[in-house]
């Protein structure tokens, strides 16, 4: 089977699914776009703003498309073979993913933009709500510690792929001048945009091709911004606590909007890539059940290793914390959310396409950010040429670290959202303060932690990742049977990733308490895969009680 015709045959399988599946699933939530949508009624030019559907989807697409779906499917393919990775991220996308981000945006904007906890809290108690809160608080202090570490790494030494090429500027400097300018050029369009208010259509035709060219520009300026990585790591979160009370239309719109271009030119040049690069399936189809290492068996870890590429509980908290709050219409949620977590999967199959065309001996002690680099920057250079094999491999290591430093300051106002929300806190003082709360621990685990710590966490953020998704599940299907609506199709894929990623977490708890020697990361983990268990079983049990009552709201 040639690598075309497999990737042909996916993206037509997402097609389809968009056209009928998606359109079902619409039907069960009955979108009118009669029904004003909370970011009409609620508009305050900060937090609730009506906007248009593209620019959204490109907001919402950045946001949610990080490293998940890059590093999961080239980590599993190595372990179990690319078959297995694609009959999940494919099945999986369609029927529990993309259902999912749809089910989390449009509870949210059916119960006032509000986040999966506060849902959670109305439709199954305040208990069961206040530990879904205390769940995704926890969850997203570690995704931003997992990629504040990752992004610092990559501002001072620059990522794998270019520390691995021959090139004539700092590797580091490059991508955190890159990176800085992007942010930048991010708030100059807000800006434009907000007082001039050019046609769309204008703005895009200046500012995409701008972003592009810092890729350039970071080149030429690379020795201006060099810092150690802890000093990195601080202004980071420096940047994502000023971020986070900034006005939507000032940075997290236009930043959104701008990165989604770079990753619809990741996908095109992947595309490329595989219709014309004439490359060969060098990766074996299938490689075992089991690897024997601790989290090597394909049940339950091949689905909780790849995580974001067919299904993702982050993306529940970016549909109900900032895209429930920007939808001007309802007939837009299928658009956005089903139709985004299907883009996606496409980002996860290139990722999946970068390491099967690679001989597995060629891959020895070649980490996932260098496999994709290497084979973004290969794709490349059928457009501009072998010889400038270093500039596009450049390219693809700046567009991947773009992806990671956009899920930073969305998940550090999705915390300030989630205390907001806890403690009733509704002034600029209360914002400040839960923006604090939330940084203030990820720079004590920071300072503490060593170097490239986020590895050590990774097959845990995708249980834990995995296991959100089929809580926020579990509490829609509540809703809409209070309702007296179908539930099967949400209540169906809860019950699957919720058996699996238990299974997981249970196995991580137990081999990382026997491999613990006292107060390590091990043992970290060991509480957290427990402590995350016990909190699961709390909101389910909350969810079985509530089944039969009768409806709260309509």
């Amino acid at each position: 089977m040639t690598l075309a015709i497999v990737a042909i045959g996916f993206l037509g399988i997402l097609a389809l699914a968009y056209r009928f599946y998606g359109r079902f699933v619409a039907r069960q939530f009955a979108i009118d776009d009669s029904r004003p949508t909370p970011a009409t009624v609620r508009e305050d030019g900060v937090d609730f703003v009506p906007t248009a559907p593209f620019y959204l989807f490109g907001q919402h697409f950045s946001a949610i498309a990080a490293a998940g779906p890059i590093a999961g499917p080239i980590l599993a393919c190595q372990v179990f073979g690319w078959v297995p990775c694609l009959v999940w991220i494919g099945l999986g996308v369609v029927f529990i993913g993309a259902v999912h981000d749809f089910s989390s945006l449009a509870a949210s904007v059916r119960h006032g933009a509000t986040s999966v906890a506060e849902i959670a809290r109305e439709r199954l108690g305040t208990p069961a709500g206040r530990a879904m809160m205390l769940f995704i608080w926890i969850a997203l202090i570690y995704v931003i510690v997992a990629f504040t570490d990752i992004t610092a790494g990559s501002f001072t030494e620059g990522t794998e792929e270019l520390a691995a090429g021959s090139i004539a500027f700092n590797p580091g400097g490059a991508v955190a001048m890159a990176s800085v300018l992007y942010l930048a050029l991010s708030v100059a369009m807000g800006l434009v945009q907000r007082f001039l208010r050019p046609p769309l259509l204008l703005v895009t035709l200046i500012f995409v091709p701008a972003t592009f060219a810092l890729a350039l520009a970071g080149t030429h300026l690379s020795n201006v911004l060099v810092f150690d990585r802890l000093t990195w790591a601080f202004a980071i979160l420096a940047y994502c606590a000023v971020a986070s009370v900034t006005p939507v239309w000032a940075l997290l719109q236009p930043r959104g909007y701008l990165g989604g271009f770079v990753l619809y030119s990741a996908l095109a040049i992947g595309v490329i890539g595989v219709l014309f690069g004439g490359y060969e399936i060098q990766q074996p189809g299938f490689k075992a059940w089991d690897s024997g290492t601790n989290t090597g068996a394909m049940f339950p870890f091949l689905f909780v290793t790849i995580a974001c590429g067919a299904c993702s509980g982050f993306h529940g908290l970016v549909c109900s914390g900032t895209t429930a709050k920007q939808v001007s219409r309802e007939s837009h949620m299928h658009f956005v959310g089903y139709g985004a977590m299907l883009a996606e999967a496409f980002v996860a199959l290139i990722a999946l396409v970068t390491v099967m065309i690679v001989l597995p001996a060629d891959l020895t002690g070649m980490k996932p950010g260098t496999i994709y680099g290497n084979g973004i920057g290969r794709f490349l250079t059928i457009l501009i040429g072998p010889e400038n094999l270093n500039f596009a491999i450049t390219f693809g290591a700046m567009a991947f670290s773009t992806f990671v430093f956009d899920t930073l300051d969305v998940c550090t106002r999705l915390g300030r959202y989630m205390l907001e929300e806890l403690f009733g806190w509704r002034t600029k003082l209360g914002s400040a303060a839960a923006t604090a709360i939330t940084i203030v621990p990820t720079a004590l685990i920071l300072g503490l932690a060593e170097k490239a710590s986020w590895a050590d966490y990774w097959t845990l953020f995708g249980a834990s990742n995995q296991l959100l998704a089929g809580l926020t599940l579990i509490a829609v299907s509540v809703w809409l049977r209070q309702m007296g609506r179908s539930t099967w199709f949400t209540l169906a894929p809860a019950a699957f990733v919720l058996s699996i990623t238990l299974w997981a977490l249970a196995r991580i708890a137990i081999f990382s308490f026997n491999e613990s020697s006292g107060f390590d990361a091990k043992l970290c983990n060991s509480v957290a895969a427990s402590a995350l268990i016990a909190l699961a079983a709390f909101i389910v049990y909350s969810a079985v009680s509530r089944w039969k009552s009768p409806p709260l709201k309509a």
